[in-house]
């Protein structure tokens, strides 16, 4: 990714030089692992259900923090499985089921209806009014089977990085100052940091090179993100 990063910026290194000044500088050098893939039980799991286009399945999922007097932050981050784009990323004290169907209600007016939403089984997203509103506006809610965060892997992954590259690195004054950075880091993450999975594009550079479908019913001839990669590569662009 760094070299990616560096690439952009106009340098033209090799990869290996990038990572003998990570090694000296002391900087973190992930291990490799090989990782056991679960597709899990559920047929609402995200190798099971995969999004197949842009604003066909989104995901969401709350993590935590605090701010310096040690009162609670309750983080709110929305993601397009496709793109991988980071749609939101809300901020507050406390969130509950009202809360998050008014997240929600801004993001369907601003960008439509996802097919589906994806989550696990917290009492924010199985709320009945929250399914009935979803119902309203044609989303289906995936709930994932309870104890099983690979289902929801797209969500867990963004998670740990916005908790490596973000949440572990700053200490937040207020909850305001929290809600500033929370919105630059998103911009961040979607318009400058590249992802492996969309061939080292950006979120925001993937999803512009995609084409939405008309609508989400009948579903649009099915492509995957490396296809899209691959034909981009190939026409030079």
């Amino acid at each position: 990714m760094i070299t990616a990063l560096v690439r952009q910026e106009g340098w033209w290194v090799n990869r290996k030089r990038i990572y003998r000044l990570w090694r000296q500088e002391g900087l973190q050098v992930p291990r490799r692992t090989h990782k056991r893939r679960r597709c899990g039980d559920s047929k609402n799991g995200c190798r099971r259900k995969k999004a197949m286009y842009p604003n066909h399945v989104w995901t969401y999922d709350f993590l935590y923090d605090q701010t310096e007097d040690g009162r609670r932050l309750k983080l709110l981050p929305v993601v397009d499985e496709f793109t991988r784009e980071c749609l939101t990323l809300e901020v507050a004290r406390h969130m509950e089921a009202q809360d998050v169907m008014g997240v929600l209600e801004y993001l369907f007016a601003l960008r439509g209806a996802p097919r589906y939403l994806r989550s696990d089984n917290g009492p924010e997203f199985v709320a009945e009014r929250i399914k009935s509103w979803l119902a309203q506006r044609q989303t289906g809610p995936l709930f994932i089977e309870p104890g099983s965060p690979w289902e929801n892997a797209y969500i867990e992954s963004f998670n740990s990085r916005l908790r490596n590259e973000f949440l572990n690195g700053e200490v937040f004054g207020s909850l305001k100052e929290a809600q500033v950075l929370a919105e630059q880091h998103r911009l961040e993450y979607n318009h400058r940091r590249p992802h492996s999975a969309l061939g080292y594009r950006t979120p925001a550079a993937f999803a512009a090179a995609c084409i939405p479908p008309a609508s989400a019913t009948p579903a649009p001839t099915e492509y995957k993100p490396h296809d899209v990669v691959n034909s981009l590569m190939t026409s030079g662009t």
